[in-house]
C-alpha cells in the first residue's frame, strides 16, 4: 500500500500505551483526591488495575510518576513535545499581527489552562511534602518561559501597542493567563472556558494591541 509511512503499532505497543495512560490517569485522580503524600504507589496500582510492578518498571518512583502526571496533563498527551513546539503555541508566533497572534495564544492557552487548573493546589502540596518535587523541572518556571516567548514574538508584529516592552507584555499574559485566576473565574465563579478565553483577550488587547481592532464574522 502506498502513501503510509512506517507501520502501525503492534498490539502490544497499543496495549502498554493504554495501560500507561490509565496509571497515568489513576494517579491525577488520587493525587488531586488525596493528596501526594497520602497516595501509594500501590493505591495508583489497584485503581489502574495493575501489579504495583508495572508502576515501579514504568515509571521507577513516585517522584516520576508524579512528573509525568503533571507534563502530560499540561501537554494534552504524551508526547516528548515541548510547549513552544507545539501546534497552538506555533499558530501563534507565526500569526501575521499582534491582535492575531494574541487570539491564538489565548486560545490555546485556556485549553492548557482548563487541563492544568484542578491539579495546580496538589503541585503546591506536593512540592511541600516533598522539596525534592521542585527539582524535577530544570526550569524553575516553565509557564513564565512560554509567556516570555510568546511575549517576544508578538510585540515585534504590526499592529503592537507601540512602548510595550516584551518584558512587561509576558507579565500581562503571565498575569491574566494564570491557573489561579482560571480557577477563581471558572470553578469559584462559574465561568464557563469560552466566557474566560474572550475575557482574556478583551482585556489583554488594548494592553498589547493597537486602538484598531480586528472583526470577525462570529464575533
Amino acid at each position: 500500500m502506498t502513501g503510509v509511512k512506517g507501520r502501525a503499532p503492534n498490539r502490544r505497543t497499543v496495549k502498554a500505551r493504554e495501560t500507561r495512560t490509565r496509571m497515568l490517569d489513576a494517579a491525577r485522580r488520587l493525587f488531586v483526591e488525596q493528596g501526594y503524600g497520602a497516595t501509594t504507589l500501590a493505591d495508583v496500582a489497584a485503581a489502574a488495575g495493575v501489579a504495583v510492578q508495572t508502576i515501579y518498571f514504568t515509571f521507577g518512583n513516585k517522584r516520576s510518576l508524579f512528573k509525568e502526571m503533571v507534563d502530560v496533563t499540561i501537554a494534552g498527551d504524551e508526547e516528548p513535545v515541548a510547549t513552544v513546539d507545539r501546534d497552538w503555541f506555533r499558530a501563534g508566533i507565526e500569526a501575521p499581527t499582534a491582535q492575531a497572534h494574541l487570539r491564538a495564544h489565548v486560545a490555546g492557552t485556556t485549553v492548557v489552562l482548563d487541563r492544568v487548573a484542578p491539579i495546580i493546589k496538589t503541585v503546591e502540596s506536593a512540592g511541600a511534602t516533598d522539596p525534592e518535587i521542585a527539582g524535577l523541572w530544570p526550569d524553575a518556571d516553565p509557564r513564565y518561559t512560554v509567556a516570555t516567548a510568546a511575549a517576544r514574538s508578538l510585540v515585534g508584529k504590526p499592529g503592537g501597542r507601540p512602548g510595550v516592552s516584551a518584558t512587561d507584555a509576558a507579565d500581562l499574559l503571565y498575569g491574566v493567563l494564570s491557573p489561579e485566576l482560571y480557577l477563581l473565574l471558572v470553578r469559584d465563579r462559574g465561568w464557563s472556558p469560552a466566557r474566560f478565553e474572550r475575557w482574556a483577550f478583551d482585556t489583554l488587547r488594548p494592553q498589547l494591541c493597537g486602538e484598531k481592532e480586528e472583526h470577525h464574522d462570529d464575533d
